[in-house]
């Protein structure tokens, strides 16, 4: 019998009719290290509750076969919702806070219990989900705010009266919804990886797998035909921030299939690995090795490997021939061009990182297939702004041009019109829905809106994400916004929020925000994203700071960006005029798209919404009146 996952279960009567003593008991010995005030609150709100249900039982016969939850903790997670109260075909969380009002933090950590139940919980799919706040000191029905419903604990009956017949449907029964495997929660990148890592699967996923699952398969039936037609294939997935880019190149790289498509080598043996992933983010990879080292999983190098080095293991002597017949390049929007390459000591080639990579599969007995991971719009670095046409070049003056075939989205045809390699249009390679920001649809069409200064549309889409309960804040106070992320996560252990910031501003740090090279070059990132409350270099500190070059490829529950002034709105437009500088000779093609992707990564590294800090300066304050027309919310 699998170990409960929470404190007490049991129909409306048998909730009623319990001594709370024994009630609070049973919770205790679930939760043994609880602190006093727990205790309290607990003694407090348990008669309450049993009141109301008591009520309930009263007025409405049929309410014998609800069910009462209490400190329910999330499979896969540590998070406890309050109380769960199934009515029917309905769904009730309660959280209760002992205070006259709630504050925006219980608001939306109430709200996030509700959606992750509708998103990944098997039973809640088709079900209404209603997130209650119930303030203790409060009487009777306070209000709805921000789609939360706020009651007295003397309110409690009526909210059930309410809800109780919401929608046709199913009864809910306690033993359906505390099923262990009823809830898959869309795990973390860090998550992902550990999970493959280990077990080479990941846990059916209720919202990944359907939108990667057809990248996967497509993928799958190229790898294939390479193997049989003894053929080079080069794939390129391109997707929109959050969409699962690099979910897909964990995937494949554990892909049991590719044991059986592997060549055996001139020694007789198959690879070990088949497959390799590669990443052009040094910070993502720290992350993931830095990870894998606290799993006890050696230094993590053969999990996940750096761009960089594998550039250089195989560039020196041409007899070199990778061991893998897939290479899988995550972020590979961010490949070097060729004099990137060339300024970064490689002086042993003259050629960008694409041509690099389709020589080195060449070398590869009978088959191979280089995987190119495209986040749209990401190019962030200097020598990144070639884009998909090094790529282009790189198959056609390969010199076996007639062993290469090109797939990708077909938005990616005008491209390759004309080249001498055959371009293959697949929909499928193309990653357009968010799973990163749990039900949130509209992350990157308002991300988009606002940077392209169309306000109303953002404001629109912003609308949609209140409704998805993907969280959009902002305040001209530091200390507030940190003291909702710490608020908002109190009892979220496992959560990442951090504070994020452009790396060309030149005003942050007179507020605190060491942003400047001379700080963020010693952060150490593994940690930062890792590490909990007891390491001082962690996110949750909200004190180092990471830049967009730290924060590209890798996410947050929350992320908090203090918005520069090297990306302000001035006479209605965006103006990067006060941005610190590139070096000369740097070759930048443009300075001002540079720094408007960079706002791009930095908007949309956290999973359930952004909080933004925006600098009391009367050079911000145009950009301040702007996010508001957006529909930032201000947090006061």
């Amino acid at each position: 019998m699998s170990e409960a996952r929470h404190g007490w279960s049991s129909n409306f009567p048998i909730f009623r009719e319990t001594e709370p003593r024994v009630v609070r008991g049973r919770l205790q010995a679930f939760l043994p290290d609880v602190d006093a005030s727990q205790l309290r609150a607990w003694d407090d709100s348990i008669p309450k509750l049993q009141r109301e249900i008591g009520e309930s039982l009263q007025a409405h016969p049929d309410a014998a076969e609800y069910s009462a939850i209490l400190e329910y903790q999330l499979p896969l997670e540590f998070r406890r919702p309050d109380v769960l109260l199934l009515v029917g075909s309905a769904v009730i969380v309660l959280e209760l806070k002992g205070k006259e009002a709630p504050s925006q933090a219980d608001l939306d950590q109430a709200a996030a219990y509700a959606r992750d139940l509708r998103s990944y919980h098997r039973e809640c799919h088709n079900r209404e989900v209603y997130a209650v706040v119930v303030p203790t000191r409060a009487r009777g029905f306070v209000g709805t705010l921000d789609g939360v419903h706020v009651v007295g604990p003397d309110a409690v009956d009526q909210v059930i009266a309410q809800f109780k017949d919401a929608r046709d449907g199913e009864p809910l029964t306690a033993e359906a919804f505390l099923d262990e495997h009823a809830y898959r929660p869309l795990p973390t990148l860090v998550q992902a990886a550990r999970e493959l890592f280990v077990h080479r699967k990941m846990n059916e996923l209720w919202k990944s797998s359907a939108t990667t699952d057809p990248a996967m398969a497509k993928i799958s039936e190229i790898i294939h035909g390479a193997a049989a037609t003894k053929k080079r294939r080069l794939i390129l997935v391109t997707g929109v921030p959050g969409a699962g880019k690099t979910l897909v190149g964990l995937r494949l790289a554990h892909a049991d299939y590719l044991d059986t498509l592997s060549v055996a080598r001139s020694d007789g043996q198959k690879p070990t690995a088949p497959a390799v992933f590669l990443s052009g983010n040094g910070p993502l990879v720290q992350v993931l090795q830095y990870q894998m080292r606290k799993e006890g999983s050696g230094d993590g190098k053969t999990f996940v490997r750096d761009v960089k080095g594998y550039v250089q293991a195989y560039s020196r002597r041409r007899s070199a021939v990778p061991p893998e017949h897939v290479l899988i390049y995550d972020e590979a929007q961010r490949a070097w061009d060729a004099q990137m390459v060339i300024s970064k000591g490689h002086t042993e080639t003259t050629l960008s990182e694409p041509e690099l990579f389709i020589q080195f599969a060449d070398r590869v007995p009978d088959w191979c297939a280089v995987v190119g991971l495209i986040g749209t719009g990401q190019e962030i670095n200097l020598g990144e702004e070639g884009g998909l046409t090094l790529w282009r070049k790189a198959v056609e003056e390969c010199g076996k041009t007639s062993d290469w075939e090109v797939h990708g989205p077909p938005q990616l045809a005008s491209v390759f019109e004309g080249s001498s390699v055959a371009f293959v249009p697949a929909t499928s390679l193309s990653l357009d829905t968010e799973i990163r920001f749990h039900r949130a649809n509209d992350v990157h069409p308002f991300v988009d809106a606002l940077l392209r200064g169309h306000a109303s549309i953002a404001a629109q889409h912003a609308v949609n994400l209140r409704a998805q309960d993907f969280h959009l804040r902002m305040t001209r106070d530091l200390s507030v916004a940190k003291g909702y992320l710490r608020e908002r996560y109190a009892e979220h252990d496992g959560a990442r929020f951090g504070l994020v910031a452009s790396s060309r501003d030149r005003d942050l740090v007179y507020f605190g925000v060491r942003n400047d090279y001379q700080w963020t070059k010693n952060i150490k990132v593994g940690p930062w994203y890792v590490d909990g409350d007891g390491s001082p270099v962690s996110c949750r500190q909200l004190e180092e700071v990471v830049t967009e070059f730290a924060a590209q490829g890798l996410e947050l529950d929350a992320a908090l960006l203090s918005w520069g002034t090297d990306f302000v709105r001035d006479g209605g437009n965006w103006s990067s005029a006060n941005a610190r500088g590139y070096k000369k000779g740097s070759h930048v093609r443009d300075a001002h798209r540079l720094r408007l992707n960079a706002y791009r990564v930095l908007l949309t590294r956290g999973r359930d919404g952004t909080v933004i800090f925006v600098p009391p300066l009367t050079k911000l304050d145009e950009t301040w009146a702007y996010l508001k027309a957006c529909g930032v919310m201000d947090l006061g």
